[in-house]
C-alpha cells in the first residue's frame, strides 16, 4: 500500500544512492570476483556528490561482500559475477546489475539519467540477463540494433553508419550497437 512515508521513503532513495562500479583503466571490470578496485559513486538529486575509490585486492568473497555492504553500496553494476558472491551481496540489501560492460562515465551517466536500460552495455556474448539462451533460436547474420543508453530506443543497424556516430530521435544522446 501507497502511503504518504513509503512515497517520501521512495523519493528519499532515489535522491540519494550510492552506486559501485569495478574498474579497470576507466572500465567496467570483466570479472567482479578478481576486480582489485571500486569506485563507490554518490549520487544525490541526480548528480554525482562525491567518488571514493575502494581497494579490493587479496579480499576473500565474503570480505567482498563486506567491504561493499560497510561502504554503504546499495547498487553495484559490474560484468561477470560468480553466482555465491551475487547472491552474497543481494541477501545484504545490494541489487546487482550484472554482465555490464563499457566505459565507466558513460554508465554511471546513463544510469543517473533513467536507471540502466538492461541492453545498453550488455557484455559480449551475453544473450540477457540471467537467461543465456534466450535468444537462441534467432538466425545468425542479423545486423543487430543501434540502442540508446539513455532511453533505450532501439532501430535497426545501417552496416555503413556506425551506431555512435547516430543520435537518438527521443532524446537525442549517441546511440550504441547492441
Amino acid at each position: 500500500m501507497l502511503t504518504v512515508k513509503n512515497l517520501a521513503r521512495i523519493v528519499q532513495i532515489r535522491l540519494l544512492m550510492k552506486i559501485a562500479i569495478p574498474y579497470w583503466h576507466g572500465r567496467i571490470s570483466p570479472v567482479f570476483d578478481v576486480a582489485g578496485n571500486v569506485s563507490l559513486v554518490e549520487i544525490t538529486d541526480g548528480c554525482e556528490k562525491n567518488r571514493r575509490d575502494i581497494s579490493l585486492e587479496a579480499e576473500t568473497l565474503g570480505s567482498r561482500i563486506d567491504t561493499l555492504v560497510n561502504a554503504g553500496a546499495e547498487v553495484l553494476v559490474c560484468g561477470a559475477i560468480s553466482k555465491p558472491l551475487e547472491m552474497g551481496l543481494t541477501a545484504r540489501g545490494v541489487k546487482v546489475i550484472p554482465q555490464t560492460c563499457g566505459d565507466v562515465e558513460l554508465v554511471l551517466a546513463a544510469y543517473i539519467k533513467c536507471g540502466l536500460n538492461p541492453n545498453a552495455f550488455l557484455m559480449p556474448g551475453c544473450c540477457g540477463r540471467g537467461n543465456r539462451f534466450r535468444n537462441r533460436g534467432q538466425q545468425s547474420g542479423s545486423r543487430g540494433n543501434c540502442v540508446c543508453p539513455g532511453c533505450g530506443h532501439a532501430s535497426s543497424h545501417v552496416p555503413s553508419q556506425p551506431c555512435n556516430q547516430q543520435t537518438c530521435p527521443t532524446c537525442g544522446t549517441k546511440m550504441i550497437r547492441s
